[in-house]
């Protein structure tokens, strides 16, 4: 269900963009909207916020790791295909792997070093195949590192928090940057009532439903099978775009695609 969710995310993008929206409008209406829902959740279910440096750390990743990511992968939608901006967030996985060889001491044993190198090979496969500009590639990718970031200051940083406390705070954290970005730049809004539903469901589908179908997932199966199970986000949206947009990849990058995603599921299993 959240990969689903989350999967569908850059396809309800596309129809607010049509409607007049710009990546300004979509993020401020994104985070907004889910920050108040994940709010009252929060006072519903009488859970503790955080405190002190988790709070802090919430702050920042809301602030500045997740606005940087989220506005990386949304402007990449409009210069490449649905389908080749979700493959490139995959490349996520490789990078947390390494930042977290770098910073929190995990080993990179030769199983992991063979997966790391066939990620690679799968990403190069995926940019091979056109169907995104330069600039839509870098930032494809641009979003996969801030989130490599994001994930592994969140696991050094919010490893004893409630998940969706943290949540919480990031998408508040995330809405209060980009308000006051407003302030310098003025957003755009969609201009019809389909394209508002659209905003509505990145808020409400792919960011509340996803999150916390993501956490109670976490909790039945543990982290390896659940980050298993979200590499089926990509095949969604690929899906998706094919289906609903008219998008296609080539063979070669649909190759590239399945490598990159059985090296994230095969990193997700401790070696």
């Amino acid at each position: 269900m959240s990969a689903g969710a989350f999967g569908a995310m850059a396809i309800f993008a596309r129809a607010a963009y049509a409607g007049g929206a710009d990546v300004l409008g979509v993020l401020i209406g994104r985070f907004t909207i889910a920050g108040a829902i994940l709010s009252i959740i929060m006072v519903a279910s009488r859970r503790p916020w955080l405190r002190g440096r988790p709070l802090l750390a919430a702050i920042l990743m809301g602030a500045i790791g997740y606005v940087g990511q989220a506005v990386c992968y949304f402007a990449a939608l409009n210069h490449a295909s649905a389908g080749l901006v979700a493959l490139l967030l995959y490349a996520y996985p490789t990078l947390v792997c390494l930042l977290a060889a770098a910073f929190l001491g995990e080993r990179l044993t030769r199983r992991r070093l063979a997966l790391l190198a066939a990620s690679f090979a799968g990403i190069a496969l995926t940019l091979g195949g056109g169907h995104g500009t330069a600039e839509g590639i870098a930032l494809g990718l641009g979003a996969a590192a801030l989130y490599s970031v994001y994930i592994v200051v969140g696991a050094r940083e919010l490893v004893n928090a409630d998940p969706v406390a943290s949540g919480t705070i990031v998408c508040l954290s995330a809405a209060a940057t980009l308000l006051a970005a407003s302030l310098f730049r003025e957003p755009h809004f969609p201009g019809v009532w389909w394209s508002w539903a659209a905003l509505a469901a990145i808020a409400l589908v792919s960011t509340v439903i996803a999150i916390m179908a993501f956490f109670a997932g976490l909790r039945r199966v543990g982290p390896a099978r659940a980050s298993i199970a979200s590499t089926l986000e990509p095949v969604v949206t690929v899906a998706l775009a094919w289906t609903l947009l008219g998008e296609s990849l080539s063979p070669i990058q649909i190759a590239g695609g399945a490598l990159v995603l059985a090296a994230a599921a095969s990193l997700a299993v401790r070696a």
